[in-house]
């Protein structure tokens, strides 16, 4: 059985990497041999140099670092509390509230674009960074997380700080968020991919280059060939785009994993 699970666990791994593989191999190559299947030792960065100045990249870059860490600051802080209130306090309706929070995880985000919209639209924040940022200020996964590491944490040590006499957010501060530390950071590699990926919501709300992240930059950039996609440059872009992901995933891989078994998550 144990043969098995890791001949499956290989054949998913190198599922995953074969392409990782071949856009690196077609950014690298000369665009006459980009889509060529012949080894040669002809390689290049010209093509990570031509397609970051054809597009405003920089800018791009710029606008979804704002995107993606002003919203994981807000949905820190957010989680956090909730996660407290509904792993310690007791009030009527707490298991009834919570559930209600749960189902949201149940509802696809592309059913809220159209209500999204046109709430975004009554408040005059349609193409601005803040307009992408706001349906995402609350995560009810962020909540779940934090809250069922909250509940593990002994109770006598926020027993302690009250004795020392600190208030409900100090010790929150000096208790609960240094022992959920795994959990944050396996929290902040949800949230940044998922919103460093993010194209629908931002290709809707956004019309200018001064606010759109480089998911929707890249599909304009992919597009503005005449002559057809040239791939060795569309490769390199797509690559400069998810290489910090994949740079963030490899560093902190095994906080990521421990977080979700502390979590209880299996």
């Amino acid at each position: 059985m144990k043969r098995i699970f890791r001949f499956c666990m290989y054949f998913l791994a190198l599922l995953w990497v074969i392409p990782l593989l071949w856009l690196i191999w077609t950014a690298i190559r000369p665009s006459q041999l980009a889509t060529s299947l012949s080894f040669s030792v002809d390689f290049t960065l010209d093509n990570f140099i031509d397609a970051w100045q054809k597009a405003p990249f920089a800018q791009y870059y710029l606008n979804t670092f704002y995107i993606v860490f002003g919203i994981l600051i807000v949905q820190l802080i957010t989680a956090t509390l909730a996660a407290y209130v509904f792993a310690r306090l007791n009030f009527w309706g707490k298991k009834v509230i919570f559930i209600l929070i749960l189902v949201q995880l149940m509802i696809p985000i592309d059913v809220l674009i159209f209500p999204n919209y046109n709430v975004l639209r009554d408040l005059s924040l349609l193409n601005t960074k803040l307009g992408i940022m706001i349906p995402y200020f609350a995560t009810a996964f962020g909540i779940f997380l934090l809250r069922q590491r909250f509940k593990s944490v002994p109770y006598e040590l926020e027993e302690v700080a009250k004795l020392e006499g600190c208030g409900i957010l100090e010790t929150i501060w000096k208790v609960y968020v240094p022992l959920a530390k795994p959990t944050y950071i396996a929290f902040g590699l949800v949230s940044v991919s998922y919103h460093w990926s993010s194209f629908l919501w931002p290709l809707i709300v956004t019309d200018s280059a001064q606010n759109r992240p480089l998911t929707v930059g890249l599909s304009l950039f992919a597009q503005s060939f005449e002559t057809g996609a040239q791939w060795a440059e569309v490769s390199a872009a797509t690559f400069m785009v998810i290489f910090p992901l994949l740079l963030a995933f490899f560093i902190f891989q095994k906080e990521f994993i421990s977080s979700f078994m502390q979590s209880g998550i299996k």
